[in-house]
């Protein structure tokens, strides 16, 4: 990689023209990612993207102007100082705050450059360019929020807060709600049972490791294979598996730990403390994102726990 200082004013403006180019395909993406979910917003990065083609084509109208016809390929990850940004696939689903956050990140990297670009320039028409552009990329954030006023009515931000709501509840928290609930309840009655047929701290700690992450591994695949997401719009099935296999084996361990204490009664006293917080959890969670009564919830949740439990103790002890 290449030090900033050591470019020359020929490289510099190949550089700048790489970067615009670089951005108004990523506006285009965001646009094109989010127009299905996101129309409004998906106009807003539709303009901003029509501003950067704007920045490139007076970059490469200069340029051969002062140095001909090719411009030679200078990408800003051969250069030292830049953020390395994560390619837009590993993004998708497009997260309507992710895109934004990054839209900024990226205005404020390439205002840095140009005003740093413009105090090593030599030439008067290149360094008044470059101080131009460096201002419109600073006065982009101010363009986008207006651009968001004048697109993004208070029903339309509404409507699509919502839809980022729905998204965020279809794609993480149900997944995740789903291998919770099962790692909590199902791994119940194999530790306790264990823990009551052997008096032994160490063996209910290993039927309980065991059964957590093989209920993960089982959770976690069942989820990603279930469908594709392309109908439901549910989001990438690895991710979705991803989620719901942790939170089932995190629901698993969480009671399973205490048993790492030697004194057996006081392991099991613990692993039931834990096991009501946990059932509290989940009742919380199904009220809080899936507008499930606490009362109601925590009357379900709690009474399937109980008769689990109860039963990993009665077969413990028969």
């Amino acid at each position: 990689m290449r030090n900033f200082d050591s470019l020359s004013e020929r490289e510099v403006l190949a550089l700048a023209i790489g970067m615009e180019e670089q951005d108004s395909r990523v506006y285009g993406d965001y646009a094109d990612g989010l127009k299905e979910q996101y129309p409004a917003s998906a106009e807003v990065f539709e303009r901003m993207r029509e501003q950067e083609v704007g920045h490139r084509q007076r970059l490469t109208e200069l340029y051969r102007q002062k140095f001909g016809e090719h411009i030679p390929l200078i990408r800003r990850e051969d250069i030292k100082g830049f953020v390395r940004r994560r390619p837009l696939w590993m993004m998708r689903p497009l997260g309507l705050d992710a895109v934004r956050k990054q839209a900024a990140s990226m205005e404020a990297e390439v205002q840095r450059f140009y005003a740093a670009a413009a105090k090593r320039s030599t030439d008067v028409s290149v360094r008044g360019l470059l101080n131009d552009l460096a201002e419109e990329e600073r006065s982009h954030e101010r363009l986008a929020e207006e651009l968001e006023q004048k697109t993004l009515t208070p029903d339309v931000r509404a409507n699509e807060d919502e839809t980022n709501r729905r998204l965020f509840l279809l794609q993480v928290v149900q997944p995740g709600l789903a291998g919770l609930m099962d790692g909590s309840v199902s791994t119940l009655a194999p530790v306790f049972a264990a823990a009551f047929a052997t008096k032994e701290s160490w063996f209910a700690f290993t039927v309980g490791l065991a059964a957590s992450v093989g209920a993960g591994i089982s959770m976690g695949f069942a989820e990603a294979l279930s469908d594709d997401g392309s109908l439901t719009g549910r989001g990438r099935p690895i991710i979705r598996g991803i989620i719901c296999g942790l939170m089932t084996a995190l629901g698993g361990i969480g009671h399973t730990l205490p048993f790492l204490i030697r004194q057996f009664y006081v392991a099991t006293a613990v692993a039931a403390v834990v096991v009501v917080a946990e059932l509290i959890t989940i009742s919380w969670i199904r009220y809080r994102y899936m507008d499930t009564p606490f009362l109601s919830a925590a009357f379900q949740v709690v009474v399937g726990g109980a008769l689990v439990f109860v039963a990993g103790i009665l077969i413990g002890i028969s």
